[in-house]
């Protein structure tokens, strides 16, 4: 049986056979390199990536609009104050003071000398306060609102100023804001013809002439 398999450079087999191959010759090739499975290194000098909150990422959220807004410091204040503070300036003095002194005359035919005098008292030393800068921007606006809302008769909502005042400014309203309160008090008790003198007046307020 062995002599059926002759291998390669026996000179018995003769010139017309076919030749003979071992297979124990034979190596195994190997398997194909798919070269498409690696990545390519990265050229020589590079870093790794930016992060992504990075200044230095084109992408970042920061400069794709994707970062929260900055949170608001300070007291929030309402679209009404923010819309008043961006469209009015501060109020005019003698425009405040000329309602107070109104309501003051007329409650004067009312109520004693000697608490007209104090309340009157109070207005200067608010006016004094107001011209010499001690007041800030706003007080005056409230103080504003107040006159606007006890000229058009509003009692309600002008004591409601003048509590805000005293619970957000007691430093700067506490030496005359005893004297708007009490002006206040009296005007909601006047009768209508006398409220006439604050809605309507027909002259300035002339102030009173102290007797020597």
């Amino acid at each position: 049986m062995e002599d059926m398999y002759v291998t390669a450079g026996n000179q018995e087999r003769g010139w017309n056979d076919p030749p003979q191959f071992s297979y124990g010759l034979q190596t195994a090739r190997p398997p194909p390199r798919n070269l498409l499975n690696k990545r390519a290194a990265p050229p020589a000098g590079a870093g790794a990536p930016p992060p992504l909150y990075s200044s230095n990422n084109p992408l970042a959220p920061t400069q794709c609009g994707l970062a929260p807004p900055p949170l608001h410091k300070g007291p929030m204040m309402t679209p009404k104050e923010a819309g008043r503070s961006q469209s009015e300036s501060v109020p005019d003095v003698e425009a405040v003071v000329l309602v107070l002194k109104r309501a003051l005359a007329a409650c004067r035919q009312t109520i004693g000398d000697q608490v007209c005098n104090d309340v009157d008292k109070r207005l200067r030393l608010l006016e004094d306060g107001w011209r010499s800068g001690q007041l800030s921007v706003p007080v005056k606006r409230r103080m504003d609102a107040l006159s606007q809302e006890l000229q058009s008769g509003h009692w309600d909502a002008a004591d409601e100023i003048h509590r805000s005042l005293m619970v957000d400014h007691v430093t700067e309203v506490i030496p005359w804001m005893v004297g708007v309160k009490r002006l206040i008090a009296e005007t909601r008790n006047l009768s209508p013809e006398l409220l006439q003198l604050l809605h309507h007046p027909a002259e300035p307020v002339q102030e009173p002439v102290s007797q020597s």
